[in-house]
This record gives structure tokens, sequence and C-alpha cells, in this order.
């Protein structure tokens, strides 16, 4: 059981290390890490997972608000939206098998892996003030709020992009930015599934324990770490992560299947990275 206990912690700081560099991912690792690894309940994982990413997120924005990479009246309005839909969303996990969820937070896993690996550059956002879309950064934030709280996926890496195509920050404010959002709904998310989930406490404070040592760490590295190298390389132990859960949950062959697809996709991906230009080339 110590083993155990010490591999969930180890790993727990890999979390935070992904939450602190990249303004996300910490809830994509915690859930299977709560649940293949500490033995939780697919609903605990993902209650926990809201309580780790969300006390980890609170550390990380106040170390990148410090640099001033922190927008609080665009995270604040987006942030407020998430918080109905993360609530919502933890009050419809109750309801829902574990199972299924399991299986919508490893076809997330899949989806955030191939976006991750089809970005080629940065984002080249500026900060500058512009008059913001409310309607549609509040639709966004309810949307992603509602799988947070659903599936316990944080949504970092859906939250980054919008912050900055919609309110036109720069990738270090997107991400410091992201980070005050994920803190706000993931405790909503986590509110709503403690009206039908009780947790061990005491391994969750030790695995945010964990995790706020590897934010630490994470918000010193963002500028030593290439960014770009991160996202690839972490895209592609997402993808791998995702399909694992779904080969664990789905039944056999249809497990198989996705295993098959996965590898074509990430095949795919890369060879389209190292040539952009094929299907041009092919056609002529």
């Amino acid at each position: 059981m110590s083993i155990t206990l010490a591999l969930v912690i180890l790993l727990a700081i890999v979390v935070g290390l992904s939450l602190g560099l990249l303004g996300g991912g910490g809830s994509i690792l915690t859930v299977p890490l709560l649940t293949y690894v500490a033995g939780m309940d697919a609903k605990e994982a993902i209650a926990a997972s809201l309580f780790v990413v969300g006390t980890t997120s609170v550390v990380s924005t106040i170390a990148h608000a410090r640099h001033g990479h922190v927008q609080w009246r665009t995270g604040l309005i987006f942030g407020v939206a998430s918080m109905l839909g993360a609530f919502l969303g933890g009050l419809l996990g109750g309801f829902i098998p574990g199972t299924i969820l399991l299986i919508a937070f490893a076809l997330m896993m899949i989806a955030t892996a191939t976006a991750m690996l089809r970005s080629r550059k940065k984002q080249s956002g500026t900060s500058a003030k512009k008059s913001l879309p409310l309607g549609k950064i509040l639709a966004e934030g309810l949307a992603v709020g509602l799988v947070t709280g659903l599936v316990g996926a944080g949504g970092g890496f859906l939250v980054v992009p919008a912050l900055a195509l919609l309110g036109g920050l720069s990738m270090p404010m997107a991400v410091g930015t992201s980070l005050l959002v994920i803190s706000m709904k993931s405790f909503a998310g986590l509110a709503g599934y403690l009206t039908s989930v009780s947790l061990d406490w005491p391994v969750v404070l030790a695995v945010t324990a964990a995790a706020l040592v590897g934010a630490v760490i994470g918000a010193r590295l963002t500028s030593v770490v290439p960014e770009q190298a991160l996202r690839k390389g972490f895209g592609v132990f997402v993808l791998v992560m995702g399909v694992a859960v779904l080969s664990q949950e789905l039944p056999q062959p249809w497990g198989l299947v996705v295993i098959g697809a996965a590898v074509l996709t990430a095949g795919g991906l890369y060879a389209f990275r190292r040539n952009p230009h094929l299907p041009n080339t092919m056609g002529n």
C-alpha cells in the first residue's frame, strides 16, 4: 500500500508540472491516476480530480499573476459561466454510470491529444485591449464548464485557445488566465459531485500536496522548456493514456479497433507534421 501511495504521489507531481507549464492537462492525468493506480471508484476519482486540479490551479494562478500573466476581467467572465456549467455537469455526473464517464473522459483525452499534435506553432495573440464578444465567451465558458463537471476534465487545453482567439490574449497571458478559470470551475464541479460522492480526504490531500510541488516547479520552468516540444510530447502521452483507458472500458473487439484507429491517427499526424505539403505532392 505504501509503494502504491508513493507511486501516486510521484505521478501527482507530474500533474502539477503539466498545470504549471501549460495551464491545463492536470485532470487528464489525475483521473486515470486515481482510478487505475490509487484504485478509486470512477466517480470518486473525478470528484477528487476536481479538488486536486482546482487547488493546484489557484497556486499556479498566483505564480503567473506575479509575472503579470493573468487578465482578471476576461478570466472572471469566462470563469463565472464555466462555474455554472461545471456545477450542472457535476450534478449530472452523479447519475451517470462510472463506465460511461470513463469512456467519455477517454474520448476527451484522445481529442485533446489530437489537437495538441496538430498544433504547429504557438499562438501569436496579443494582450491588447479589445471589445470582447461577451455572448460567445459566456457560451463557450458554459460548454467547457459542463465538460469539466461531467467528466472531471479541467478544460485547460480548451480554455487556452479560446482565450487566445476570443480575448486576443498572448499565449503566456492565456495560460495564466486559463488557470484562473480552471480553479473557479473545478471547485464548482466539485460542489456538484459532493452531493452524491464522498472522498478519502487523507489520500486526496496527499495527492494535492504533491501536485502543488509540481506546479511550483512547472511555473519556474515556463521560461526554460520550449512550449512546442512540450506540447508534442505531452500530446503523445495523453493519446496513449486515452487509448489505454478505452481499451480497459470497451468490450472487445471494440477496444482493439480503437487502438488501431489511434495508432493510424497518430501516424498520420506525425507524417503531416514532417511534410505539411504531402497532400499536394501526392496530387501532382
